[in-house]
């Protein structure tokens, strides 16, 4: 495996400049004692970088060296290998041609790993060799949280329904209840908010959603689909037996000591039931307004609005962009007893102490507008509408404005001037709704930068141009990618704001039936910094990146006054 005249890991280390003399005798004198490898020793007492050793396995040792971050693994090869032998001896295979496997290795001196691959496989086995975290989010991946859960039923001798009319008892099945609590518990630790079990034609697919994007978790076996699924559908009190027509529901779980909420949502696809999970964790949602993001002006501007008595203020933007979270920090933020403050919203996704929440049911009738009237005679001075979809609701809600109620809730627009057309738009009468408004809020959602691999970088000219912006000065980063956020560069994410304060210019505008550009020139001329202005700035004090600033804020359609925009930083 090595050519004839190789130096010996140690003294080709030292001979490079990566380990002392004294480094290597401690080392030594520490594997003698211990009986680990040299390799292992050398890592532990972290004399030595992962990557030297890399570079003397290929340089002396001829070994080629893999980028599993970019290699696209097949479930079955992974599966050619026991999960036991990857786990204990940092390895993954890779394909397999003819009768030779190639399998991914930390160390590939292992003799006694070669020979356990070769004796489970009966294959030859061919070396490569990778980092060894590489490997274990490889590993993990495809066999998520030490054991799939075919090896689970296999330990207890059970025998998985699969398919068909087969109804699982999954409550009687404790590897099944395992492997989800597990996977939920991951999803969980990773920060994501949606956990996908997707089935295809001979896999089923886990995919998490973190920081907005999603990212595969694992790829299992078919065979323990329907059983996964029963056992949600048990979580969620939701019927097991019913998988042609999509249904909903919720389930608690408590994790690490916190309890988060699971809405459950299952769809018939022509594989099989999909269903996903959306994770709800009760204590991120009650963050105080200067928790969000919001530069000081817009976020003093938008406390001002928020302690008036009575008007409207609308937070906008796509799904999944915050507009819940941001309403729900208004409404901590004014929450004393001297108010009575109600809510309608479609689910409740968080519970709010001391304020009176309603979910909608138009199931029995309850919809948003009719819940609205009977709201405005349990006495309230603010309410909170989950999202004002139709006509009728949104007269209400203008109405309950004017009569003296301060009245926050959300629409689907792209930026905060396009909300006052809408509105017109679902005939509002223009008169009245200038009376009612007081502002609108518009957000997405941009990832911050990860906080252990960031580095400085200078801002790429491409990114410059389609900005728009000729000179930009700031502290720019990059997140190289690492363990603590999956390679991707980036962990968690906050939101960027337009804030449009309803002036009487925006008032006459509102009259006049004018355009969304109209008023969000208006707005403009008063002091409304856009979106893609608040990204910039934040890209610029090293939070988040240019790309992620273009990615987030390509469909902001009102970006012009961000020309000649110069950006600087406060020391």
């Amino acid at each position: 495996m090595g050519s004839g005249g190789r130096k010996p890991l140690g003294q080709s280390l030292v001979e490079q400049g990566h380990l002392s003399a004294d480094g290597l005798a401690r080392a030594l004198e520490e594997q003698r004692r211990t009986g680990q490898a040299l390799r292992e020793v050398l890592l532990r007492l972290e004399l030595v970088q992962e990557q030297a050793i890399l570079d003397y396995y290929e340089e002396q040792l001829g070994i080629p060296r893999m980028d599993l971050t970019t290699y696209v693994l097949e479930p079955e090869i992974v599966r050619l290998v026991p999960e036991r032998i990857e786990r204990q001896y940092k390895l993954v295979p890779l394909f397999k041609i003819g009768n030779t496997l190639t399998i991914a290795m930390s160390d590939p001196l292992d003799l006694v790993a070669l020979d356990e691959v070769k004796s489970a496989t009966g294959l030859e086995v061919e070396v490569v060799v990778s980092p060894e975290p590489h490997i274990r989010e490889a590993v993990d991946r495809h066999r998520p949280l030490g054991g799939g859960l075919e090896l689970l039923v296999r330990e207890q001798g059970q025998k998985l329904g699969v398919g068909g009319d087969t109804v699982v008892r999954a409550e009687e099945d404790g590897p099944v209840i395992r492997f989800v609590n597990a996977v939920v518990h991951q999803a969980v630790r990773e920060g994501a908010s949606d956990l996908h079990f997707e089935p295809d034609e001979q896999n089923l697919r886990i995919r998490y959603r973190v920081d907005g994007l999603l990212r595969e978790a694992s790829i299992q076996s078919k065979s323990i689909h329907a059983s996964v699924v029963s056992r949600v559908k048990i979580m969620a009190q939701l019927d097991i037996a019913e998988r042609r027509l999509p249904q909903d529901g919720r389930a608690r779980m408590e994790i690490s000591g916190k309890e988060y909420d699971l809405r459950v949502s299952t769809f018939p696809t022509i594989h099989g039931e999909n269903v996903v999970l959306r994770v709800l964790d009760k204590s991120s949602a009650l963050l105080g307004t200067a928790d969000l993001g919001l530069a000081p002006g817009p976020m003093g501007e938008l406390a001002r609005m928020v302690e008036r008595p009575n008007g409207i203020v609308l937070v906008t933007g796509p799904t999944g962009s915050g507009k819940t979270t941001t309403l729900y920090s208004c409404i901590v933020g004014i929450n004393t007893v001297e108010r009575n403050i109600v809510t309608l919203e479609d689910p409740v996704e968080y519970h709010l102490p001391s304020i009176r929440q309603t979910q909608v049911d138009p199931d029995v009738g309850l919809t948003f507008a009719r819940g609205l009237r009977a709201l405005l005679r349990q006495d309230p001075d603010v309410i909170m509408v989950g999202e004002i979809r139709d006509g009728e609701t949104a007269e209400i809600a203008v109405r309950s404005a004017l009569t003296g109620h301060l009245v926050l809730s959300t629409l689907h627009t792209n930026d905060a001037a396009g909300a006052l057309p809408r509105l017109l738009d679902m005939k509002i009468e223009p008169f009245l709704l200038s009376s009612a408004m007081l502002g609108v809020l518009a957000q997405r959602l941009v990832r911050r930068v990860c906080e252990k691999c960031k580095k400085p970088s200078e801002p790429p000219a491409e990114a410059l141009r389609e900005l728009g912006a000729q000179a930009v000065k700031g502290d720019f980063v990059v997140g190289q990618g690492c363990m603590v956020c999956g390679q991707t560069g980036y962990r968690g994410r906050l939101g960027i704001f337009e804030l449009l304060t309803v002036t009487d210019e925006i008032r006459d505008l509102i009259v006049s039936r004018a355009s969304t550009e109209d008023i969000a020139r208006a707005a403009r001329r008063a002091g409304m910094a856009t979106m893609r202005d608040d990204a910039m700035r934040k890209a610029a004090q090293g939070i988040t990146t240019l790309s992620e600033v273009i990615r987030v804020t390509r469909k902001n359609i009102h970006t012009q006054d961000t020309d000649q925009a110069v950006f600087p930083v406060r020391k």
